[in-house]
């Protein structure tokens, strides 16, 4: 009787969270959230159909089929290898042809450019069906975000106002742009925010399922972007404010015992962060060791030595002790040299990689001006030039909503720290996570991209969704729960509320038309701040606008207009020799007038073009020549030559490829 009891109990127990989930899936928020996913779907693909492909999806798609196909880790390893992984799947089914006996693949160091050219315009196979289904993990990836942001959003927020921060997310041009490359800024957004969500819910309800869970998602994030490494510091933060907002009962022990109190109650959450990096680690060990399974120890150990000659300074000399970061460089070289720990070296191979790339900075373009140390304003200000302005402006009037709020209540002395923490940790989590990162990116000289930012959006989302309700709908107490009276509790509330829905309702179709004007030409969208679509270009180039997408653009232009010979300066992951064969003509700046070649047009990507003629920052020691910065086009066009702007082009190829009849 008591065994029956107890299963009788278990089994009334699960009912009522199979009758949720039902609810859940079949309820009209749910329904709504579906289609929203399955528009930003569609949209994807045709984007993904449309594009080229771009810079970095030339070393991430070999890369990610090598791993899966030979479990050889030689190519990419500045960066993580999941995202690649996933897109290689699809490419396993088809019959493919890799250059495994070309000099970049046996001889050549991380030779990922030479491979990517070889692999998918040189080897007889289908280019354009490489690069489409390799779109569809990340993509697929986007999607899967859509909803989890829905459901902690409803969590947060309640199902309806759940849904506008999935709906805003779907929609932004920057997700749609990003959402469907093989790149891993998109996956770096759907680790940190799978982790993050993770981390809390088990802070939450701490038990065994949730810590594998918290762990598994941090070791996965930390497997799809390097970047994810900032949930280090971020996790010890939130744990040390969980600790001490939860010391309850801390005041009524006996002096004498509340030391013991607290020592034992911190060692538990030492020993929860321990698991949970643990776990992580022993998943990230676990994939390494699939991945480096078949690439040579010997390889491995001269490919990491020569990698890593010019880290923190030079090599040690033999006899001697390293010193500072180079030590680092000496220890990934020894343990690359074990079979035991070489998967961990691979690991800390590519976080060395990314450290020293960031420290350098790079060349970029921004604001009229071309620099190589970075700009502490360049993500504040791309930020606001390349978000929609109805989102913009919901942001904007949810801070300002939040701030008088918090200032009223201060002046009144209604709010207290601890009672706030206790009933909003997760909404103050994500403010930290979005000042800790925000902070973390102004201060970085990697400055190539809104891109880096995109783990912070969907918080920022939520954040400003959360502001918005509580100015819209005040938490009122209700002593019913009958349906009827929560019914017409909510017309009232709606009623008295008309007014501000309507605007709501008017700024998120402003954000829709937004968007779907933006189509296909996601990457190049910038807001009317920008100058619009059309001349974003003027402000900041690189993956902000001209990533080399525009290719089979440029192909088609060539193809509608009958021209027998085209000189092309093009910048991206595509292949002018796939895309034209003789037609086209690599070219740039220093070649001169490739009129004179009897070429009657140039086409040049405007990324090229703004690198050339726009002036160097003072101050960061750049040099240029002359013959590289395109004076013989701007006097063709009787452009000044001190004039620090591209001369407008006679026809475009999507946004990005200017194209002059010479």
């Amino acid at each position: 009787m008591f065994y029956n009891l107890n299963i009788l109990t278990i089994f009334q127990a699960r009912l009522p969270k199979q009758s949720k989930m039902k609810k859940t899936i079949f309820s009209a928020p749910f329904l709504i959230i579906s289609l929203v996913a399955s528009l930003s779907l569609f949209l994807m693909l045709s984007a993904a159909k449309h594009d080229s492909a771009i810079m970095d999806e030339l070393a991430h798609i070999p890369s990610g089929y090598s791993y899966d196909k030979y479990l050889d880790f030689r190519l990419n390893p500045e960066h993580p290898p999941l995202l690649k992984s996933l897109s290689a799947l699809p490419l396993l089914f088809m019959d493919l042809n890799f250059p495994l006996n070309e000099k970049s693949w046996q001889e050549e160091i991380n030779s990922q450019w030479w491979v990517g050219t070889q692999f998918i315009f040189e080897s007889g196979n289908n280019a354009d069906t490489i690069i489409f289904w390799s779109r569809l993990a990340p993509i697929l990836l986007t999607i899967l975000l859509i909803f989890l942001i829905y459901f902690w959003s409803a969590k947060l927020l309640g199902k309806w106002w759940g849904i506008l921060p999935a709906f805003l997310f779907a929609f932004s041009p920057t997700v749609l742009a990003h959402g469907h490359y093989v790149t891993t800024d998109l996956a770096a957004t759907f680790g940190i925010f799978a982790s993050t969500f993770s981390f809390l819910n088990f802070l939450a309800k701490p038990n065994k399922k949730n810590l594998i869970v918290a762990g598994l998602t941090f070791g996965m994030a930390q497997l799809l972007k390097f970047s994810a490494v900032l949930l280090v510091p971020f996790f010890i933060l939130i744990a040390l404010i969980h600790f001490f907002v939860n010391l309850k009962g801390f005041s009524r022990f006996a002096p004498n015992h509340k030391i013991k109190f607290f020592l034992k109650k911190a060692g538990v959450y030492i020993l929860w962060l321990f698991s949970i990096f643990f776990i992580g680690f022993l998943l990230i060990y676990a994939v390494y060791f699939i991945f480096t399974f078949n690439y040579p120890i010997e390889r491995q150990v001269g490919d990491t030595r020569e990698i890593l000659t010019s880290f923190a300074g030079s090599p040690t000399p033999v006899g001697e002790t390293c010193s500072g970061k180079r030590c680092l460089a000496d220890l990934d070289i020894w343990l690359a040299g074990n079979s035991l720990t070489r998967p961990a070296a691979e690991y800390l191979l590519g976080v060395l990689m990314v450290m020293q790339r960031s420290s350098g900075g790079n060349t970029a373009f921004f604001l009229g001006e071309v620099g190589g140390g970075g700009w502490w304003y360049y993500f504040p200000v791309v930020f606001l030039l390349k978000e929609t302005l109805p989102v913009l402006l919901l942001i904007l009037f949810s801070l300002i909503s939040a701030t008088l709020r918090l200032f009223r209540s201060l002046r009144q002395n209604r709010i207290k720290i601890i009672d706030y923490l206790n009933t909003n940790f997760a909404e103050f989590s994500l403010l930290v996570f979005v000042i800790f990162y925000w902070v973390y990116s102004i201060n970085s000289p990697l400055n190539i991209g809104v891109r880096h930012i995109m783990p912070t959006i969907p918080f920022i989302y939520i954040l400003s969704v959360s502001a918005l309700k509580k100015h819209f709908f005040f938490e009122q107490k209700s002593d019913s729960f009958s349906w009827f009276s929560q019914f017409f509790k909510t017309i009232n509330l709606i009623s008295k509320n008309a007014n501000k829905l309507i605007i709501l309702f008017a700024v998120l179709l402003w954000f829709s038309i937004e968007s779907a004007l933006a189509y296909p030409n996601y990457l190049s969208y910038f807001n009317e701040l920008g100058g619009g679509t059309k001349n974003g270009f003027r402000f900041v180039t690189d993956s902000n606008y001209d990533w080399g997408q525009d290719l089979k653009e440029l192909a088609i232009f060539v193809e509608k207009n009958n021209i027998d010979k085209i000189a092309v300066d093009y910048f991206g992951g595509d292949s002018l020799a796939y895309r034209f064969g003789n037609k086209a003509v690599p070219w740039q700046s220093a070649k001169n007038n490739p009129k004179e070649e009897g070429i009657n047009w140039l086409a040049v990507s405007v990324n090229t073009l703004e690198g050339a003629v726009a002036d160097l920052a003072p101050g960061m020691e750049l040099s240029r020549k002359p013959e590289d910065s395109y004076l013989w086009l701007k006097n063709l066009r009787n452009v000044p030559e001190n004039y620090s702007d591209v001369p407008l082009p006679d026809y475009r190829a999507g946004t990005s490829i200017f194209i002059y009849k010479l």
